[in-house]
């Protein structure tokens, strides 16, 4: 019962405050949830709201997983050469603290209105965060984990994929979870900026809500958005810290 109770006190507050925004908050600012839950229920059963989900995670992943693949080896570069960090890690330094929206325009001067517009700005947000995070985590490894991997013989590609890479993998997974905020939030403002009506997603859909005046509409696809990031972080990357931090020992008994 002991394990079982903060459950249960968190759905009795959740569902109190569901209550309280239903029956005295809600407002011509705040559409009630008996509102949102109609316009979800309605959307959902169209197809409209999955169609758009689809849409929206396409573009996320195939973005996402071009900037890990890109940044992860050039986050390498920079920890393993003096002049790529002080070139290659100053750039990425700066870029990342961009608002993922400023690359729209320049994007839209390249690609038009496309996907890969959309893409670009989610390759942008992603990439730069993930080149720090792997940076920082290998300068991070204890100097003695390279010299005794060394005098085991341990060089090159070895060296790097047994000893340095596992060892700096908290910090990479810090990054790429980082990553993937910065995709998700490079996405919504890529499909808010750059309107693609053959192709709808999330971003569109919420920007059109805005347009109608429809506040259910808006706080429901919200919504979604936040269920989506939350559930990337309980599926995608918990297992994963998890499971390094059993494996370094940290985990609570």
């Amino acid at each position: 019962m002991k394990h079982v109770f903060p459950y249960l006190l968190a759905i009795a507050i959740f569902t109190g405050l569901l209550l309280l925004w239903e029956y005295v908050f809600a407002s011509r600012f705040f559409p009630p949830p008996s509102e949102i839950w109609i316009y979800l229920k309605g959307a959902a059963q169209r197809g409209e709201l999955l169609d758009a989900t689809l849409v929206t995670m396409r573009r996320l992943l195939t973005g996402y997983i071009i900037g890990i693949v890109v940044g992860i080896p050039l986050g390498m570069l920079t920890a393993r050469f003096k002049t790529a960090h002080l070139t290659i890690g100053v750039i990425a330094l700066g870029l990342q603290t961009l608002p993922s929206v400023c690359w729209a325009p320049l994007s839209l001067s390249w690609f038009g209105l496309s996907e890969s517009a959309m893409l670009f700005i989610v390759i942008m947000g992603t990439v730069w965060a993930v080149i720090l995070a792997t940076d920082h985590g290998i300068r991070q490894i204890p100097p003695l984990y390279k010299e005794a991997a060394e005098t085991m013989g341990s060089r090159g590609l070895h060296l790097w994929f047994k000893v340095l890479i596992p060892a700096s993998l908290p910090h990479i997974v810090s990054g790429t979870k980082q990553g993937w905020a910065f995709a998700w939030r490079s996405l919504m403002a890529a499909e808010i900026y750059v309107a693609l009506t053959d192709a709808v997603g999330l971003g569109y859909v919420l920007h059109h809500g805005r347009e109608l005046g429809d506040r259910s509409q808006v706080f429901g696809i919200m919504f979604v958005i936040i269920v989506i990031g939350f559930a990337a972080d309980k599926l995608l990357f918990s297992p994963w810290e998890t499971f390094l931090r059993r494996r370094w020992g940290l985990a609570r008994s």
